[in-house]
């Protein structure tokens, strides 16, 4: 039995963890007005901050064709695969696991698939499919890694300290006076992922604290799992990372924010995404 993980670029992984895993990521696409990107192919992440900079509108993500995810379970079946399981964006924030069950259909003849909805994004979602991949390494089957998925889901914490409001004006979320006070007085919004869904989660005056607002939310988790830190081209993060190491075992996975989150968080904003431990 061999069970595969695919899930798509929203996830944030770092493309060597994803490769040693085994982890197959469906690409979505960025659109900066006519011209067209294939996420992490065509964008690398420090391209895509420059070209935002220089851009007064921000740029439009879409989710994968169906076929994107289609090709991907074909190949796999004939790889050796025996079952799929898709660890998707969030659906309260992009049709893309609609596209994956789509294609799901479509190769029901062909492969087993089942798409799990992460209720998260960037490294939420990243550390779902870590947690699954290594999973189905260690032998467990289909029905056991589906079910392992949908709890992570449930348990999976993303918090996440903005440095910069541009985005969100870019974006219409926020007035350009109200944008301009939050710069002068050096306010930084904290969001959370909560139900599928990006919400606010207070502000902070200052980065540095709303980085320790960061780490003082994962200590009030308790026990915690599959620590990784996001962050977005942020300098600091070498240093944000060793404040927080010593909250969870395991390896600190670090990855970078890239187009799908980052068009509306803006550079700068480092995140951490966790489990709680039940």
């Amino acid at each position: 039995m061999t069970i595969r993980i695919v899930t798509d670029s929203a996830c944030d992984l770092p493309a060597d963890v994803a490769s040693e895993l085994g982890i197959e990521i469906v690409p979505l696409t960025i659109r900066f007005g006519d011209e067209e990107f294939v996420d992490r192919r065509d964008l690398t992440p420090e391209v895509f901050w420059q070209r935002c900079a220089a851009s007064a509108t921000l740029p439009e993500t879409a989710a994968p064709a169906p076929g994107a995810f289609e090709e991907v379970y074909r190949s796999l079946a004939a790889a050796g695969a025996t079952g799929v399981i898709v660890v998707s964006l969030s659906a309260a924030l992009s049709a893309t696991m609609q596209s994956a069950e789509l294609a799901a259909r479509s190769v029901g003849d062909v492969v087993p698939v089942t798409v799990v909805d992460s209720r998260s994004v960037t490294l939420g979602q990243g550390m779902i499919a870590v947690a699954a991949a290594r999973l189905a390494a260690g032998g467990a089957g289909h029905d056991d890694v589906v079910a392992a998925v949908r709890s992570l889901a449930a348990r999976t914490k993303v918090w996440g300290a903005l440095d910069t409001l541009d985005n969100l004006k870019k974006g219409g979320r926020i007035g350009g006076a109200k944008a301009m006070l939050a710069s002068v007085l050096s306010i930084k919004p904290i969001i959370e992922v909560r139900d599928g869904q990006v919400e606010e989660g207070g502000k902070q005056r200052t980065r540095s604290k709303a980085l320790a607002f960061l780490v003082e939310k994962v200590q009030s988790y308790g026990a915690i799992e599959n620590l990784a830190v996001a962050h977005a081209a942020c300098p600091d993060v070498d240093g944000f990372v060793e404040q927080v190491r010593h909250l969870a075992s395991g390896e600190v996975i670090v990855g970078n924010i890239g187009p799908v989150v980052g068009s509306h968080a803006g550079r700068g904003t480092m995140g951490v995404a966790f489990q709680t431990v039940v």
